[in-house]
């Protein structure tokens, strides 16, 4: 089964496309502009890529050219090769883990489209888009929240009203799922081992910390919505509700505005200035005093959770670094491990300047072993999707 996994944005669709019988990697491609007269399309394969200008109207037609591209080039015998088109979504109403896009599937995340603007609005209407366009392709939703529903109810409630929970879903969800699990299977494959206690620290423009015991999620940073928990590269993280009416009597500015303010403007662009980390770290280095306050909460709040989760599970065996900030920034990273020695967390200085790819970067003396290992989120939904069409049959 070939499975063609979709990142959506509003204006954007990137894909990869795997061989499901070898979990092989056959291309991987996208069109950018989607809407303008010029749209920017890619495809790449062996080793080799094409590049073209187009018009692309809708999503509709962005994906069909991108069959067309990989029919010519050998990857699809045909459309009709294709299995699935699966896609990493985020949030909906009473509806989580793998699931048959359907009406009430889209129906269920417009329900949530106030909770995840940034991210259903598109995925709903490029969802109905290619469900009438290309009604000879699965669609399936693989939902980030659904690693997250072995969390306990300690973690998962909120002090307020039970009905608010029963009712409207509030209670602390947890994203980045994909990525998640992916780090929890793979550590599990490197150590030979499925009962490791891991902390997997996802941090990138959109950052979570997880708790992670025997391969299942027990706490996320993230909460009800992708906007809370750790500071993220323009959505504001925790944040006190309370807060709001101060605001907006200070500002004059009403409830959506200081919403689209902090889910916009606000994390480590609103703090710093910049929205890209190593424009902060750059800052930072010419003691650009805003850089060096936006470095200083990002670290702390992963601390903050990271000590959290050692609680959780009394102790880690186990500390990963992914996302593009996690991989990518030894500054963080060494902030991050900085005189947790008494945890058992002893970074490699030298380890942990050269670290590429999957590394580890502890010291002889760590009790807890520290990597950087690259996430594969379309992986595992394409997984999800092999699987959830398998069983249907």
């Amino acid at each position: 089964m070939k499975i063609l996994v979709a990142n959506l944005g509003s204006t954007s669709f990137k894909y990869r496309l795997y061989d499901m019988e070898e979990e092989r990697l056959i291309a991987k491609g996208g069109v950018e502009r989607i809407g303008s007269s010029e749209s920017k399309a890619f495809v790449e394969s062996s080793g080799t890529r094409q590049d073209l200008t187009i018009q692309a109207k809708d999503h509709a037609v962005a994906v069909r050219l991108c069959l067309q591209q990989l029919t010519e080039r050998g990857c699809l015998v045909n459309a009709a090769e294709l299995g699935a088109i699966g896609f990493k979504a985020v949030h909906a109403k009473g509806v989580s883990g793998v699931q048959r896009v359907d009406d009430g599937v889209l129906a269920a995340m417009e329900a949530y489209n106030s909770v995840a603007p940034a991210h259903n609005p598109p995925y709903v209407a490029a969802m109905r888009l290619l469900a009438r366009e290309l009604p000879e392709i699965p669609l399936v939703a693989a939902f980030e929240t659904g690693f997250h529903q072995t969390i306990p109810a300690v973690d998962r409630y909120y002090a307020v009203p039970r009905e608010w929970a029963n009712n409207y879903g509030v209670m602390r969800h947890g994203f980045h799922g994909a990525s998640h699990r992916y780090i929890a299977t793979r550590t599990a494959e490197l150590l030979g081992r499925n009962d490791l206690r891991i902390i997997s620290c996802h941090l990138g423009g959109s950052s979570s910390l997880c708790a992670i015991h025997s391969g299942k999620s027990i706490a996320c940073s993230l909460g009800m919505s992708p906007q809370s928990g750790l500071p993220h590269n323009n959505r504001v993280g925790d944040f006190d509700v309370f807060a709001l009416p101060a605001v907006m009597e200070g500002t004059g500015k009403n409830l959506d505005q200081i919403l689209d303010e902090l889910a916009n403007k606000s994390g480590l662009l609103g703090l710093s200035g910049f929205n890209d980390l190593r424009d902060i770290e750059q800052a930072a280095a010419k003691n650009d005093v805003n850089a060096l306050l936006a470095l200083d909460v990002f670290i702390g709040s992963v601390r903050h959770y990271l000590g959290a989760y050692l609680v959780a599970m009394a102790g880690a065996e186990v500390l990963v670094f992914t996302g593009g900030i996690g991989e990518n920034s030894v500054r963080m990273r060494e902030g991050v491990c900085a005189n947790l020695s008494w945890f058992g967390i002893e970074l490699d200085p030298m380890k942990n300047v050269a670290a590429k790819g999957e590394s580890t970067i502890h010291s002889a003396a760590s009790r807890v072993q520290i990597w950087t290992m690259p996430t594969n989120e379309e992986i595992v939904v394409a997984r999800q999707s092999r699987d959830l069409l398998a069983g249907a049959k």
